[in-house]
């Protein structure tokens, strides 16, 4: 058993594919088929169901393979030590975001970015939650930036900054007017909210109960749906229906397109947390990645330092 032929497994079952999971490994697919075979003749079990097209890992492989994934980062470890002397600020990092974070975040990052680790180039992944945490434990990422509630077995977090929302509305609408709003008030209108699968509509409806209630009882009769922040940005523009966004999606030109209206008392918020696994083997390249993002200057939130994250 080589570690080479657990890169194998593992790409396979990331892949589902033979062809894919070898161009991945950078091998012939004869190469990487070869090498799997051996293993299973080693450990007398089949890992994985060829019965058709797509590859699917057996009941025996799934085990198999997620010890496989941790042997793998362990063997990364191992060369970690070997070359602590190495600068652990050279060479790309992995950075996932949540869509509703990336466009805002990312120009102010990369600036700042440039005086803490200048020889640290960022590739960087765009996606759901849900799709970019399966990317961090696979090791596809080194760390991923996402929303609260966020909680994984294996997965640190640390607070980065809490941001409040803002409701936004066209030209003319009859909240216009006013200095505040409720969220017993935004319950009674027509609210752009983003569509299902995307956090930031959880933590709008999470914070303003009274839309969140009203839309279980009629479904979506009160609310539309837009597929980005930009999207709605531009619908409450065109005067379709007013919609609640994060801080740093606001800009000072904006008033010549909608109006922006805080809410009444403490404004509900979300808290943006930096996650990475448990074993990550570079911690000062994440030390460095949240100086530069506390270093940014993005509009209208709440940075946390790391004393006040405890």
């Amino acid at each position: 058993m080589t570690l080479t032929e657990l890169r194998y497994i593992v790409a396979v079952a990331q892949e589902r594919h033979f062809g894919r999971a070898a161009r991945r490994c950078f091998v012939s697919q004869p190469t990487l088929s070869i090498a799997i075979k051996k293993l299973e003749e080693e450990l007398a079990v089949s890992l994985f169901d060829r019965s058709s097209n797509d590859i699917i890992t057996t009941e025996a492989g799934e085990r198999i393979i997620a010890q496989a994934r941790r042997v793998l980062e362990e063997a990364e470890l191992i060369k970690h030590l070997a070359n602590e002397e190495q600068n652990e600020l050279e060479g790309a990092f992995k950075l996932g975001l949540i869509f509703t974070v990336a466009p805002y975040l990312l120009p102010k990052l990369i600036v700042s970015l440039r005086n803490t680790a200048p020889h640290m180039p960022l590739m960087l992944e765009e996606n759901y939650t849900q799709i970019l945490t399966e990317s961090l434990k696979r090791g596809d990422l080194d760390a991923i930036v996402v929303a609260e509630p966020y909680q994984e077995p294996g997965i640190i977090t640390e607070p980065l900054y809490d941001e409040p929302f803002f409701v936004i509305v066209p030209k003319g609408h009859h909240f216009e007017e006013l200095d505040t709003v409720t969220p017993e008030m935004l319950s009674k209108e027509q609210v752009l909210l983003l569509t299902e699968g995307n956090c930031m509509r959880d933590q709008v409806l999470a914070s303003c109960s009274e839309l969140a209630s009203r839309q279980k009882i009629q479904g979506l009769t009160n609310t539309l749906q837009g597929s980005s922040i930009n999207t709605i940005r531009h619908m409450v523009a065109s005067g379709l229906s007013i919609s609640v966004l994060p801080a740093t999606a606001l800009t000072e030109n904006d008033h010549m397109l909608f109006s922006i209206i805080p809410f009444a008392g403490e404004a509900p918020k979300r808290r943006v947390v930096l996650a990475y696994r448990r074993n990550f083997v570079r911690p000062k390249a994440l030390s460095a990645l949240r100086s530069a993002i506390l270093a940014s200057q993005l509009n209208g939130v709440t940075f946390i330092e790391p004393q006040q994250a405890v």
